[in-house]
């Protein structure tokens, strides 16, 4: 990509499209072009053909999903099955029409087999049973990797997948209804610490093994792949795709502890306990991925789980989130 270069950034108003935008913008490039909802409606197809025919991108960052946690995922899979697969369809069909140069797609680590050995290798794909909770989310996920695939194949394009795991971020989704782990912690933690309440209740017993990255990582990956690397660079028998994460993994036990600590840093000899409602799911046991493959390409992460905390607790309380 040059400075001047015409980059699309689906989804700019989301925790992994804000972190693209303001990568690129940092890294200096001048000519990045986004719609909000309400200007382009990724699930009208005609309305995103008619955008790339107008606008001629030359780079895209599909960055654009409809996400949510674990009772989210449970409870509307027909959303997440439904509207993540039209907009990655929709936007990968025109950016083949239109003649994109490269195109990112952002996929997630929920696409691999619920008991996937670990850590997670990319040739994991499909070769077991998804985790049932997400796996419309997955199948869509999955889908749309596998046509940006078919098309290299078949067209000749140069669309490349990443698999980041669990994410968190400045301007993430706080919300308790659809909110993931990672902020929903930092939430309930900072309103027991304001209303005085002494225990938090959380999901499950605590025992899944995560792994975290803060999504300005994600951000500075996907950037340096879209710069130095193509889709073959990525090629495993599974697809065009790569991993991106720590390989570090903790408990949501250690997670949840360690947003306590962080929230509570400012009130000395004030805390909460924490009780685990073991009737609700815990969702996959583990899930660690395996970063090798990146690495050995020539990026890896650099903020660590407490650093994440920080940064993130420091966001929510500008009140700049969404809740």
């Amino acid at each position: 990509m040059q400075k001047s270069s015409k980059i699309y950034v689906a989804g700019h108003r989301g925790l992994v499209g804000g972190a693209i935008v303001r990568c690129l913008a940092e890294k200096g490039y001048t000519n990045i072009i986004t719609r909000t909802h309400a200007e382009l409606d990724l699930l009208e197809q005609s309305r995103v053909a008619d955008f790339f025919a107008a606008e001629k991108p030359e780079y895209v960052f599909l960055a654009a999903a409809h996400v949510g946690g674990i009772g989210a995922n449970s409870t509307y899979p027909a959303d997440f099955i439904y509207q993540n697969m039209v907009i990655g369809f929709n936007i990968v069909e025109a950016a083949r029409k239109n003649n994109v140069k490269k195109l990112m797609n952002l996929g997630s680590t929920c696409i691999y087999p619920k008991m996937a050995e670990q850590p997670i290798k990319e040739e994991s794909l499909l070769t077991g049973p998804l985790e049932p909770s997400n796996d419309a989310y997955a199948l869509a996920k999955i889908s749309v990797i596998k046509l940006c695939t078919a098309y290299n194949k078949q067209h000749g394009t140069n669309f490349l997948s990443v698999m980041p795991t669990n994410l968190y971020g400045l301007g993430d989704n706080y919300d308790l209804e659809g909110g993931h782990v990672f902020p929903t912690l930092i939430r309930k933690f900072h309103e027991a610490k304001v209303s005085g309440e002494d225990v938090v209740h959380l999901w499950g017993d605590g025992s899944p093994l995560r792994e975290f990255l803060y999504a300005g990582d994600l951000a500075e990956a996907v950037v340096f792949l879209m710069e130095n690397k193509d889709a073959k660079d990525v090629r495993t028998p599974t697809g065009d795709f790569v991993n991106v994460g720590t390989g570090k993994e903790l408990t949501i036990k250690e997670l949840a502890e360690t947003v306590r600590e962080v929230v509570y840093a400012d009130c000395p000899g004030r805390t909460c306990k924490i009780e685990w409602d073991t009737t609700k799911l815990n969702g996959t046991p583990r899930k660690l991925c395996d970063v090798s493959r990146l690495n050995a390409l020539g990026w890896k992460a650099k903020i660590n789980v407490k650093e994440g905390v920080e940064i993130s607790y420091k966001d929510f309380l500008t009140g700049n989130v969404r809740k």
